[in-house]
């Protein structure tokens, strides 16, 4: 013969809204609001509950790490390419006398503004250089001993 053991009983105090969802819950659920509370209480208790929680909490964190993690790639990515595109545009492009310096000092906006609708194609329809990139940026065993 299995014993019960005699319920504790405690006073909460509970936000109203708070309280109508509980009453709310109950209802539909055809149970008792100590009952409900009981179970819910239990839950927010239970070791299993709490480990459920930080594994969802840590996917999520290791999602977000490789979100930056690939972000860090592309700005990277982003930076060196400037940086190789401005040391050649400055090592192979010589400087203009001043009759044709003015000339292109006065077609600046328009080269700009079609420089602009260009990189609004590249964006709106690809493929975005970071995917033209391969993800993984390891050597080949031949690059490796071309630097070694």
């Amino acid at each position: 013969m299995t014993s019960r053991k005699k319920k504790a009983q405690i006073s909460v105090y509970l936000d109203p809204d708070i309280m109508a969802m509980l009453t709310d819950y109950a209802a539909r659920r055809e149970q008792s609001l100590s009952l409900i509370a009981e179970a819910a209480i239990a839950s927010f208790l239970s070791p299993d509950d709490a480990q459920r929680r930080e594994a969802v909490v840590a996917k999520r964190l290791d999602q977000i790490d490789r979100r930056l993690t690939r972000m860090e790639r592309d700005v990277g990515i982003s930076v060196e390419t400037m940086a190789v595109f401005i040391r050649f545009w400055l090592t192979t492009t010589p400087a203009l006398p001043e009759p044709a310096a003015q000339a292109a000092r006065a077609m600046t906006g328009k080269r700009y503004e079609a420089f602009i609708t260009a990189l609004g194609r590249r964006l709106a329809q690809g493929p975005k250089l970071r995917q033209e990139i391969v993800e993984d940026v390891g050597e080949s065993p031949t690059e490796e001993a071309a630097h070694g």
